[in-house]
């Protein structure tokens, strides 16, 4: 299996299954000499954890990450960064009825498809557990941006979206709710149609907003590599995304050219932003902000029909702990490979210009 690590000079691969013993990456290309706050990257990890609360998945893993090399007395030495977090509540028995059947919508069919195995204990490999790795290696990609600030939220559950503008949302409200919704009336209503929709054995998608400021001038490459291209590939590459827009996205195709122009001021900064921050694939100074959109969960706890090994169509219906809205814990996701994008390109940057 090819295409399990990502970025050019700071680079991720992470290994292992939802089952299996455990879960963890390699991250090279991170400078030395960078102080590492261990207490951080465990808080971004408790930000995605499972059993977290009422209006996600009740798996109950610490999620505590064990650092193996390439840090020493709490600073980066400028060598692989190996950790691994050990998986301790896995109940492989609930998913011993899907042994020899797809799940309509899941990887199954596909990854028997393609390897000729699978391991079906909560899709292995194909599971969003493998994400964890990826909040790690872009906690630390925090730490080493500094002035940067990455900030995702709740934009909306099903049909309930949230309308106002960033630059008018607290964010310090962000966390205050299970949602991460910083509009606390419209996370409450947000909560109650998740916890209908579970009730129903039924799911709900959603979409997660993202602000990066402070970004400097320069990042990203012309034609192939644009900024904005490669933040979309880093967001679809996230468990059950469907799409992505960044700046004005689809709606700026309702608007005329003279409406939709970012007019400059004298320092180089623009009166609007529907570019939302790149232009010509190379960031310009101004926020970076997009969308990323989920789709409802494929387990849902109903009958349906589904496929078997042998070519039959069969009822099944989802066991197991699944969440019935992957939004709210898809909001460190999010920052963590918004993160690991800017960082990369921040390592091109600097390579570029001989600026260290």
């Amino acid at each position: 299996m090819a295409g399990n690590s990502y970025g050019k000079l700071y680079t991720l691969t992470t290994f292992g299954e939802s089952h299996g013993t455990s879960i963890g990456g390699i991250i090279d290309g991170c400078p030395s000499g960078i102080v590492i706050d261990l207490e951080k990257i465990q808080y971004e990890l408790n930000r995605r954890k499972p059993g977290q609360s009422e209006i996600v998945t009740q798996r109950k893993e610490p999620d505590e990450v064990e650092f193996l090399s390439g840090i020493f007395e709490g600073v980066t030495t400028g060598t692989p960064i190996a950790f691994q977090i050990t998986n301790t509540n896995q109940k492989s028995k609930d998913y011993s009825h899907i042994k020899d059947v797809y799940r309509p919508s899941h990887a199954d069919y596909t990854y028997d498809q393609k390897y000729g195995v699978r391991d079906y204990r909560g899709g292995g490999r194909s599971s969003a557990r493998e994400t964890a790795s990826r909040v790690v290696a872009g906690a630390i990609a925090k730490q080493l941006l500094k002035d940067i600030k990455i900030t995702a939220y709740t934009s909306s559950v099903g049909d309930i979206e949230l309308l106002k503008p960033y630059q008018d949302l607290n964010f310090e409200e962000i966390e205050n709710n299970d949602v991460r919704c910083p509009d606390a009336e419209l996370a409450q209503q947000m909560k109650d149609k998740i916890k209908a929709i579970r009730k129903e054995g039924d799911t709900i998608g959603g979409t997660v907003s993202c602000v990066i400021q402070n970004v400097p001038v320069g990042l990203g490459e012309p034609v192939f590599d644009k900024l904005h291209a490669e933040l979309g590939k880093a967001m679809l590459s996230i468990n059950a995304v469907k799409g992505f827009e960044y700046g004005s996205g689809f709606h700026g195709t309702k608007m005329k050219g003279s409406e939709h122009n970012d007019l400059f001021n004298n320092d180089g900064s623009t009166k609007t932003n529907n570019s939302g921050g790149i232009q010509g694939g190379i960031s310009n100074g101004m926020d970076i902000y997009f969308k990323v959109a989920f789709k409802p969960v494929a387990t849902v706890i109903q009958k349906q029909d589904a496929l078997d090994a042998n070519g039959n169509i069969v009822e099944m219906q989802g066991k197991g702990r699944h969440d019935p809205c992957v939004v709210p814990r898809a909001v460190p996701i999010v920052e963590a490979m918004a993160a690991l994008v800017i960082a990369d390109y921040t390592l091109l940057r600097r390579q570029e210009s001989k600026v260290w």
